[in-house]
Parts: structure tokens; C-alpha cells; sequence
């Protein structure tokens, strides 16, 4: 077992992946309003400044800087999936065309647990939305930070879902044109 041990650093920028527990959905862009909705509601309980944001059809990076003093991004995290998972979740049972979820958790692919399908913990109310946990790193300097949110944005470029990264509609490098941040034709180039 790891011994991993997060940093408790109040203020920090910190980069994320968070995964959908089915790799290949397109449940993140099919319900992007519903995700959205859950981001607003989890920062206005906590605050926290998105510096880069982009949602993919499964999974999402993201660059935050927490409220100085403030270290608890764990927190923040699981209300945005639980928020979301609950709407989607709601959703389902409404008669209509409301969204297909997923019932189970897939088999673990890979790592120390492949081959394994976990079950759902009924304790925890959880759902088979998500993937459990999330990935982290705590920004070093300016030059990562920079490297980070770009990250962000050509994401979408390096999976081939569009040519130019302000073509894809779900990512934070439109607010960061339309503010003068970033040119309009930036590449990662």
C-alpha cells in the first residue's frame, strides 16, 4: 500500500484529472449544463479561482488556486461529482429522455488492481458515475503554472477533437480571450 501523503499548502495552485468511471463516455459534454450547475454550486458553499478548465467527453483538467489558508480541494471535488452524479441521477428517474447512467463499475484495467470490478459502495450512496479518486499536482512555479493551463487548453487538440484549441467550446481559454490573456489563435506551438 502507498504512503502518499497530500501537501496541506492553504493558496495553492494545484492541476487536476478527473475521470469518469466509463473511459469513452461523452456524459461530461452530453450533460455540460448539469456540470456546470454543480461547479457553481460547490464554489459559491467554497470558493476556489479556476485558472484553467477544460471537460472532455470523460474527463476533465482543471487549474485551481485555493483561497489562501485554504488547502481543502478534496472537499470541493467531491461536491462537484456528488452534486452532478445527484442532478444526473434525479434526472434518470423522471420519465422522458432523461440520461442513460451507468449501473456498475467497469474492471480495473490496469495497475495493482487489474482485473478487478469493484463494487458500488451502497454506504456511501455512491453511484457508478465517476471514477473514485482524482489526480493531483501542486504547482512548483510561474513556468509550470504556465505550462499547466495550456495543458489545459490543447487538450482537446491532442485527442483530436478539433484543429485549434479555442474550436472546442468547453474549455476556459474562451474567458481568457475574451479578458486579453490569450490570443485568439493561440497553438501550443
Amino acid at each position: 500500500m502507498s504512503c502518499y501523503i497530500r501537501p496541506r499548502r492553504g493558496g495553492a495552485s494545484v492541476f487536476f484529472t478527473v475521470n469518469l468511471a466509463h473511459r469513452g463516455s461523452r456524459l461530461l459534454v452530453e450533460e455540460i449544463l448539469t456540470l456546470r450547475a454543480a461547479v457553481r454550486q460547490a464554489s459559491a458553499a467554497r470558493p476556489f479561482h479556476i485558472d484553467a478548465w477544460v471537460v472532455l467527453p470523460d474527463h476533465i483538467h482543471a487549474v485551481w488556486t485555493l483561497p489562501p489558508g485554504d488547502s481543502d480541494f478534496s472537499t470541493r471535488w467531491g461536491s462537484i461529482k456528488a452534486r452532478f452524479s445527484r442532478s444526473l441521477n434525479e434526472a434518470a428517474r423522471q420519465p422522458g429522455d432523461g440520461p442513460t447512467l451507468p449501473t456498475e463499475l467497469p474492471v480495473v484495467t490496469a495497475g495493482r488492481y487489474a482485473g478487478l470490478k469493484p463494487g458500488l459502495r451502497a454506504d456511501k450512496r455512491e453511484s457508478a458515475i465517476w471514477q473514485r479518486r482524482f489526480w493531483e499536482h501542486h504547482v512548483r512555479d510561474l513556468n509550470e503554472y504556465r505550462r499547466l493551463v495550456r495543458y489545459c487548453w490543447d487538450n482537446p487538440v491532442k485527442h483530436g477533437y478539433v484543429e485549434r484549441a479555442v474550436d472546442w467550446p468547453y474549455s476556459s481559454i474562451h474567458r481568457d480571450v475574451r479578458l486579453g490573456l490569450v490570443e485568439a489563435n493561440w497553438a501550443a506551438a
